[in-house]
Parts: C-alpha cells; sequence; structure tokens
C-alpha cells in the first residue's frame, strides 16, 4: 500500500524531532509545521492505525521499524536533493521548498540514478556524502 504524502512528511517530522528534542509530542509536531493541534491529533491516530508510530500513556510518540524506514527514506531524499541543488547554485530557501516536494514523487530507481551521478561528478566516494 502507497503511503500518503502527508503522512509521510508526519513520519519525516517526527524523525527530525526526535534528533533534535530526544523526545516528541503532538504538540512538539503541530508547533513544528504550524497546524492545528486536532490536524496532527487525527494524523497520529491513522499513523497508529497502520503501525507507522506507537503512542505511549504519556503522550510520547515514537516511530516503528515501519514508520522509521519510511522517515529515513524521506529524509535522506530531502537532504541529499537539498544539498545537491544548492551545490549547483540554487539558493537554500528554494532548494528546501523544491526538495520537499520532489521526495514524494521521484521513484527510487531515478533517485539513486541521481545520486550516483552527483557523487561521481562530485568525486565523492563515500556513497552518502551528499546525504549529510
Amino acid at each position: 500500500m502507497k503511503i500518503l504524502e502527508s503522512a509521510e512528511n508526519y513520519l519525516e517530522t517526527i524523525l527530525v524531532l526526535k534528533k533534535k528534542l530526544g523526545y516528541v509530542r503532538s504538540v512538539d509536531i503541530a508547533n513544528e509545521l504550524n497546524f492545528s493541534k486536532p490536524s496532527v491529533s487525527v494524523a497520529m491516530r491513522n499513523l497508529r492505525e497502520n503501525e507507522y508510530i506507537r503512542v505511549s500513556e504519556t503522550g510520547a510518540i515514537e516511530l516503528t521499524a515501519k514508520g522509521r524506514d519510511v522517515a529515513e527514506k524521506i529524509y535522506e531524499r530531502h537532504t541529499f536533493i537539498s544539498q545537491w541543488l544548492m551545490r549547483l547554485g540554487v539558493d537554500e530557501k528554494t532548494a528546501l521548498e523544491d526538495a520537499c516536494r520532489i521526495e514524494h514523487v521521484i521513484s527510487s530507481q531515478s533517485f539513486e540514478a541521481i545520486r550516483r551521478h552527483a557523487q561521481g561528478a562530485l568525486g565523492e566516494k563515500d556513497p552518502t556524502a551528499l546525504s549529510r
């Protein structure tokens, strides 16, 4: 089953907030994305029902293995594409906005081909060099 772009965004946000804050609550997601708390609550229920996240009794949100896989894939794409665009001369704001759109629609095959080409052109030996 294909996961919706909005769900991918939520999972990526949970991953980023966990790295930044060490914990994630619905209110943190609402603040980060500038969404209403009720909208985030509905999204978290859907992610929980589809086994992408777990929510503790204290309200802490954790990614499941399934959710982490999706979040890490989207985050890697976002990071790589935005850095690649900036290296090509695109301003940071535009690169981040474009990467946010591209990361959801590009196929795995096309992303890997672009990454191989970009890293080869830059002489990168480490396959994750542009992703960091």
